[in-house]
């Protein structure tokens, strides 16, 4: 899942959502999901079902192998409030996720490219593990080499496109981005239904 390399389009099609963010919406043109049978079929989804399909979501949104999104159930649930909510911002607040959020990044799968190739600092150290848990005062600057990376000038043209979030405040002169606060889930721009997860891990 982490490593996924297959047809993004076709994911986005079987969930019905544009799930890697790409500039191009892959529903835009084929609206539906993909097979010989994808304009007709339809099948009646059991409760199970439903709640699979939601886990599966977060897990290609955030690019995390089934073992880490389990680890991460766990502490959501072991930390105080709604196990939902915790699971979100956990995940929200991953550095590779932090990085996109700010623009540097088109995608989360580029963004956790870059991480791992040492082109970030948070707090004036090189950390190059995408599940970094970024903190709120935390501020993430691309190092100095890097700012001519023409992927991440891209990204940043595309940025303000994209939309941006409240959580974050981002200084593109600067090459930076600085954690503001915890999301709160309205504020994190992901349609799933986090319930559902948790009655799924909680059967």
């Amino acid at each position: 899942m982490a490593r996924y390399r297959g047809p993004k389009h076709k994911i986005s099609r079987r969930f019905g959502m544009n799930i890697f963010e790409t500039d191009k919406d892959p529903l835009e043109k084929r609206p539906y999901p993909p097979g010989q049978h994808g304009r007709t079929r339809r099948r009646k989804v059991s409760e199970y079902g439903l709640q699979l399909t939601e886990k599966q979501k977060v897990k290609y949104i955030y690019g995390v192998l089934e073992k880490q999104f389990r680890n991460y159930f766990k502490e959501a649930a072991r930390r105080k409030g709604v196990t939902g909510t915790n699971l979100m911002q956990m995940l929200e607040c991953r550095l590779d996720n932090v990085v996109f959020r700010c623009g540097f990044a088109a995608t989360r799968p580029q963004a956790r490219q870059l991480v791992n190739h040492r082109h970030f600092l948070v707090n004036d150290h090189i950390v190059d593990i995408a599940s970094f848990q970024v903190k709120p005062g935390d501020k993430i600057v691309l190092r100095e080499k890097s700012r001519k990376n023409v992927f991440v000038l891209e990204s940043l043209k595309k940025r303000a496109a994209r939309g941006r979030v409240t959580y974050i405040n981002v200084d593109e002169k600067a090459y930076s981005g600085e954690m503001i606060s915890i999301p709160e889930r309205d504020d994190i721009p992901v349609t799933v239904q986090e319930q559902l997860i948790v009655e799924l891990y909680s059967k």
